[in-house]
């Protein structure tokens, strides 16, 4: 019988020596960077349709709950212009320690302290957004799923509200359940957004899930 995997409690897990051992794990950088790769490739899947690139700038992505910086590491590498956002200051200053071991590049690599909930961006100022292994613990201070579903219609309008026109999404998160995910989905539909999730195990109840969303 195998045990199930134990779900990280937020913000207890992120704190002091518990960031410092997140930080170090060589199987945890590992794992971030794969699956940022595998959501790189989600924002340019042709089933969100045509994207234009504009020749004199870079895209600028929004790293949506950065953490100690794998996936904004890889983003830098990769070409974008990164914003990275977390809410944990343990966390954030390991990735600004990342920052400054990345070599100077002309592209763009911001941190900001700040939350999910309540961003502090420009409107129509962001490409693309991508959030990895974070977008579950907007909720976890919400105590039904009321309340729940409130922030999460709340959130989705705020990141529709920075992005571009025809700005993307790809969000890596574990629902719980089938009602968790279509609850997820449904705050971006409601919202103007278009999109879809992917799993690599569709009979699985929860498990790692991807959306997909274009601003409409």
């Amino acid at each position: 019988m195998t045990r199930k995997k134990k779900l990280p409690r937020f913000p207890n897990d992120y704190l002091g020596t518990k960031a410092n051992e997140y930080n170090n794990q060589i199987w945890m950088e590992r794992n971030q960077k794969q699956t940022t790769r595998r959501c790189i490739n989600f924002l340019f899947d042709p089933c969100l349709g045509d994207i234009h690139h504009n020749q004199d700038s870079e895209y600028l992505i929004l790293d949506l709950g950065c953490g100690t910086g794998f996936s904004s590491e890889l983003l830098i590498e990769y070409g974008f212009n990164v914003i990275g956002i977390d809410l944990l200051p343990d966390m954030l200053l390991k990735a600004n320690i990342r920052k400054k071991g990345i070599p100077d590049k002309e592209t763009i690599f911001e941190l900001i302290l700040g939350n999910i909930n309540n961003l502090p961006l420009r409107i129509n100022s962001i490409d693309f957004i991508l959030s990895v292994s974070a977008y579950n613990f907007i909720t976890y201070n919400e105590k039904n799923n009321h309340e729940k579903i409130n922030l999460l219609n709340k959130t989705a309008s705020q990141l529709n509200k920075i992005l571009k026109k025809n700005g993307r999404i790809v969000i890596e998160f574990y629902p719980y359940d089938q009602y968790e995910l279509e609850i997820f989905l449904n705050s971006f539909k409601i919202n103007n957004f278009n999109g879809f999730y992917i799993k690599d195990n569709p009979k699985q109840k929860g498990g790692q899930t991807f959306l997909l969303l274009t601003k409409i």
